[in-house]
């Protein structure tokens, strides 16, 4: 068996009388791209910060290609963009890419991290100069500088517009077709399906699903009817046979029902001006809502 690139071996994790993590058990192997989600509170980042040698585990282990994430052997294999990080100033966008540069046996050549990060045209201003999707691409660029084994991204698209978000998915999927291996925690469950070839959901501090985004999906048998409808009356379209969950944006209607064709038939005998009907399997969102549901308290 190859050594993973990241893995966590019954981590446990406490705050005083609180249990962040319990036995928490993860492998991922080298050139996996594997999303860590879970509700606020469930232990993703106290994950990540086990991996990162940030913290230490209460029992159990954290390990960096069979190394103590805390050694400087392993930190050089590793990158991490974090939420709101500090950075050290005054300095510009090209001398902290320089500066970070440093700490890294084997860098990118600093032109090279500007044009990943889309930061070509910034590079002589300040951090506080940045807009807030600026200061994320600013983050992702000191996370990879160090041409790092394995990529730590924790909520890499908050703040970006769709434009600069497809942009760094972009970049995040090349990273992984290089053979990099990339770990990131996100809230946008679109984000998870479109990078991660695996996703484990922490729910309470405990792993409760651990598959491929369509392992994931299929726990959750529903589907979504989808189509065009002028002149629709919500409280009507909820009336209708096995309708859990109704969506109306203008003339689109997205209706989520666990009995698809019981719910078909009784939209196609009505006299309602339908159109451009379209039946999709259950998404990522259904099903971790679901997953985590099903582990919540009583």
């Amino acid at each position: 068996m190859t050594t993973a690139a990241v893995e966590l071996r019954r981590a446990t994790k406490r705050f005083g009388p609180v249990q962040a993590l319990g036995e928490v058990s993860l492998r991922v192997e080298p050139g996996e791209v594997v999303a860590v989600l879970g509700p606020n509170g469930a232990g993703k980042t106290t994950a990540i910060s086990l991996l990162l040698g940030l913290r230490k585990p209460s029992s159990g282990t954290a390990r960096v290609f069979g190394l103590d994430p805390r050694l400087p052997a392993s930190r050089a294999r590793i990158g991490a963009m974090l939420q709101d990080p500090d950075t050290p100033g005054p300095l510009r966008v090209r001398e902290l890419i320089e500066l970070f540069r440093r700490l890294y046996p084997r860098a990118l050549p600093a032109r090279e991290v500007l044009g990943l990060a889309r930061l070509q045209d910034k590079a002589d201003a300040y951090p506080a100069q940045l807009s807030g999707g600026q200061r994320q691409r600013l983050s992702f660029a000191l996370a990879i500088c160090g041409d790092p084994e394995v990529l730590f991204l924790d909520e890499p698209s908050t703040g970006l517009d769709v434009e600069a978000r497809h942009a760094l998915w972009e970049q995040v999927a090349r990273l992984a077709e290089a053979g990099k291996t990339v770990v990131l925690t996100t809230h946008n469950l679109e984000e998870a399906d479109a990078l991660a070839g695996r996703v484990v959901v922490l729910s309470r501090g405990r792993i409760v699903a651990d598959g491929t985004p369509a392992e994931i999906k299929a726990r959750v048998g529903g589907k979504h009817v989808r189509f065009r409808l002028a002149g629709a009356i919500p409280a009507l379209l909820a009336a209708l046979p096995g309708v859990d969950r109704v969506d109306v944006a203008g003339e689109a209607v997205n209706l989520y029902t666990r009995q698809a064709e019981d719910l078909l038939r009784a939209l196609l005998g009505t006299d309602w001006p339908v159109r451009d009907i379209e039946v999709t399997g259950a998404g990522l969102e259904e099903a971790f809502v679901e997953i985590t549901r099903e582990r919540s308290p009583a």
